[in-house]
């Protein structure tokens, strides 16, 4: 059974990826600073297939230790899903420091420095998945999301890069970009953002279980020519 390691994994989009895999039969690590009870009932039905690392992925420093845990207990890494994510809303000029770098550190830095670490396992396996969840705002302007953005377009330079690195040792490397869901991050959004986003997608806003089905196609074998793309589901808003 092959083990995909889910960050953000106990609610939200995190939690919907990890079940979809889980459904699909891989062994599951969700890393997150604290556990749900939703991802304690996926736990419950999936018994050790699903397991639960407590992490807070913005403690940047001990990144790499997390990771080798993960590998020593779990055995070694197929995939890897850099899906925990901050957003704080704001206009850059009045935006506290402590908040612009606490969005680059878990956006960008934080998926870098696990890859780095959980790569050395797929390496030596000479196979892996790797899926950095990405954002519409990545490549379309959003008021007060300035950071953000920033965080999530380095996202994306960084998997093109890497899929160059990675493909010679069949590693792919891929983005997912959502666009709006109505999750709990997007709960906190300006009154009025949800709705103009709503308006703007003729399919709809995807649900998270529609994003998690981007990312298990990514997983499986016949994804494994589909590399240093970005892959947008966002009910073509951003068309």
């Amino acid at each position: 059974m092959r083990t995909v390691i889910v960050t953000g994994a106990s609610r939200g989009l995190g939690l919907a990826i990890a079940a979809k895999l889980a459904a699909e039969g891989y062994r599951i690590v969700g890393m997150s600073r604290t556990n749900s009870e939703t991802y304690r009932d996926l736990m419950a039905r999936r018994g050790h297939d699903v397991e639960f690392q407590p992490f807070d992925l913005a403690d940047v420093e001990c990144i790499a230790e997390a990771a080798r845990e993960a590998i020593r207990r779990s055995g070694p890494i197929y995939g890897l899903v850099n899906n925990a994510g901050v957003e704080v809303s704001g206009v850059l000029a009045t935006m506290a420091e402590a908040d612009i770098e606490r969005v680059l550190a878990v956006n960008l830095l934080a998926p870098i420095t696990l890859t780095r670490t959980i790569m050395g396992s797929m390496l030596a396996k000479g196979e892996g998945r790797i899926v950095n969840i990405s954002s519409i705002a990545a490549s379309t302007g959003f008021h007060g999301l300035s950071v953000y953005a920033a965080a999530k377009a380095g996202l994306e330079g960084f998997t093109r890069s890497l899929s160059r690195e990675a493909g010679k040792r069949n590693i792919t490397v891929n983005c997912v970009a959502p666009g709006y869901m109505e999750t709990e991050m997007t709960a906190g959004l300006p009154a009025g953002a949800l709705e103009s986003a709503r308006r703007r997608a003729p399919l709809g806003l995807p649900r998270p279980e529609q994003v998690a089905a981007a990312v298990s196609y990514l997983m499986t074998p016949e994804a494994c020519t589909v590399t240093g793309t970005v892959l947008t589901v966002d009910g073509g808003g951003s068309a």
